[in-house]
């Protein structure tokens, strides 16, 4: 699996992140000041990881900034991207399985080591939404083509 990592910041949560998957064997791409070791703009860095994932260079991706809205923000702008902002387990579990998310936002501020593993370990579980979810996801995927919906 291929997983594209980017943070606006040289946060350790956000380097601790890109070190954890790389242990667990995926393969980690570095962006935004996980590459450049500085300080990037949020949107540039939000942007870089949804065209990434959309263009299907990579199979997932996460994004870590302060609280993790901005570059949630900037990566749902990006048709065919579908990130969520997390705070446990329980909601990137549910983000993969119920919205077929494909990016998963972290606050740097509010996530610990522990909580950051938990939350992997929880989003990378997951590799197909939930059939019965699929009505609806269809209808996310009509907003990427059309920005209506059809009813």
């Amino acid at each position: 699996m291929r997983i594209v990592i980017g943070s606006d910041d040289t946060y350790s949560i956000a380097k601790f992140i890109y070190e954890y998957i790389k242990s667990r064997g995926y393969e980690a791409i570095p962006l935004g000041a996980l590459k450049t070791g500085k300080l990037e703009s949020w949107v540039r860095v939000g942007f870089e990881v949804a065209r990434y994932v959309a263009s299907r260079e990579a199979d997932t991706g996460i994004l870590i900034c302060y609280t993790g809205t901005g570059v949630c923000i900037a990566a749902n702008k990006v048709a065919g991207v579908r990130a969520a902002l997390v705070f446990d387990a329980n909601t990137a579990r549910y983000a993969r399985l119920w919205n077929d998310a494909n990016i998963l936002v972290i606050s740097a501020r509010l996530t610990s080591e522990e909580v950051a593993k938990e939350i992997i370990d929880a989003w990378i579980s997951v590799d197909k939404p939930d059939p019965s979810e699929m009505q609806n996801i269809e209808l996310l995927y009509k907003l990427d083509e059309y920005r209506c919906l059809d009813t």
